[in-house]
């Protein structure tokens, strides 16, 4: 039986992973694919105790590893956009295909990445990339290939939903929850990435590229974060049959796509509302399969180490394929890539939810409607609730419906310069996903 050689660059959590299941499941990757996948070159800062390296070239240069005659498929766990790029286009350029779940160096570098691999003749597997376990690309690339995508829509930070889970069922703070997130190991000391929307808006990114046949546009995604979010909030939003989500969104319109990142109101049936903990989900609807749900571990070290030893399957099952017959490593081929303009936030258009603090006096409720109305935006429901004992201000509770971004931010200036209203306005968009 014929064996492929891999190197593997990062022996952490899911570069241990992956070392894991390859050892453990060899037999039957074998007997899947009629070809032996062995990793003889690892590049590691420290041993990982959770592996078995006996029998493998272990270094603490990943350049090693690429430059080692016998690897054929460089596998890159390192992360980071600095040293991994200098490994992948090391890969590529010394003809050796490369699996990566490098989100980062992918929304950012990707554009290059694959024009250099197209350029001589490899593959880039990144399945790992985006929901962890989750086999969202497969899916999306290859499973719905005979649709034409109109939207999809996603939990893809497991971080940011376990602290809105946290809030919602337990009605704690932000903060408070943030702390227990670190503890257990969820959220890094600098959590920036994850509260602010930063590693969704990666993933977002590819996943909208592949969905609707466009460059890689990371600097074009909006991205707003979970860090003002109140349990308050998350309680108005469960009275009125919502819940709040951190959000991915890419939808095709007749101007461009949207490709946004914030806290969304979801009503509370749909299935990705009830998407709790550190799960992730990717909703994608087509316009021939209509809406489906991917559903699982979002990270973790043996849930990623599923997409990346998938990926080398993939690579082990196609590397003798000319390059044309292989699947495009955006879905679409390069030449055929368009070029729809993504939307500014501005251009974009939702429902919202919205929070006003104001005093309890009569015609309040007439000025926000005044407001509203004169700017063509429609509530659809509307929640005054009891005036707060500490501060005598009323908080205003209502859902509109959909409006251009641009028209509702002008909306809020106007609400906010009343005299009646005592605090910036929260406002969270609202989406149906029907």
């Amino acid at each position: 039986m014929k064996t492929v050689k891999v190197g593997i660059c990062g022996l952490g959590t899911v570069g241990g992973g992956t070392l894991n299941v390859l050892q453990r499941n060899a037999t039957e990757i074998a007997r899947r694919i009629g070809t032996r996948i062995e990793v003889v070159h690892v590049a590691a800062r420290s041993v990982n105790p959770q592996c078995d390296t006996t029998g493998i070239t272990v270094t603490d240069n990943a350049l090693e590893v690429v430059a080692n005659p016998e690897v054929e498929v460089v596998v890159e766990l390192i992360g980071g956009d600095s040293v991994a790029r200098e490994v992948v286009m090391a890969a590529i350029d010394q003809g050796k295909h490369v699996v990566t779940a490098n989100k980062a160096l992918l929304a950012v570098h990707g554009n290059e990445i694959f024009a250099r691999a197209r350029d001589k003749g490899v593959m880039v597997g990144y399945e790992a990339a985006v929901a962890g376990g989750i086999p969202v690309i497969k899916a999306i690339r290859e499973g719905l290939a005979g649709n034409r995508i109109n939207w999809l829509a996603g939990i893809i930070n497991g971080t940011g939903n376990f602290i809105l889970t946290e809030m919602r069922e337990h009605g704690r703070a932000f903060t408070d929850v943030l702390k227990e997130a670190q503890t257990l190991g969820y959220a890094e000391a600098d959590p920036t990435f994850d509260v602010e929307g930063i590693d969704a808006a990666h993933k977002l990114t590819i996943l909208a590229s592949i969905a609707f046949g466009i460059p890689l546009q990371f600097d074009k995604a909006y991205t707003e974060g979970i860090t003002g979010l109140t349990a308050d909030d998350v309680q108005y939003a469960e009275v009125l049959g919502y819940r709040i989500k951190h959000l991915g969104v890419a939808r095709r319109t007749a101007e461009g796509i949207e490709l946004r990142v914030h806290p969304t109101l979801i009503p509370a049936e749909r299935l990705i509302a009830n998407v709790n903990g550190v799960m992730n989900a990717v909703m994608v609807n087509g316009d021939a399969v209509g809406s489906t749900l991917y559903y699982g571990a979002g990270a973790g070290m043996e849930p990623t180490a599923s997409a990346v030893v998938a990926d080398l399957v993939d690579i082990v099952r196609t590397m003798d394929c000319e390059p044309a017959e292989r699947v495009a490593a955006l879905a679409f081929q390069a030449d055929a890539l368009s070029d729809e303009p993504v939307l500014g936030i501005e251009r974009c258009e939702t429902a919202y939810y919205l929070r006003i603090q104001a005093k309890d006096h009569p015609g309040v409720l007439a000025e926000v409607a005044s407001i509203l109305s004169e700017r063509g935006i429609n509530i659809e429901s509307i929640m005054q609730k009891d005036v707060e004992e500490q501060d005598g201000l009323i908080p205003i509770v209502l859902l509109t419906h959909r409006v251009q971004e641009a028209r509702m931010r002008d909306a809020i200036v106007a609400l906010e310069a009343l005299e009646s209203v005592m605090a910036p306005v929260v406002r969270i968009r609202v989406e149906q996903l029907d």
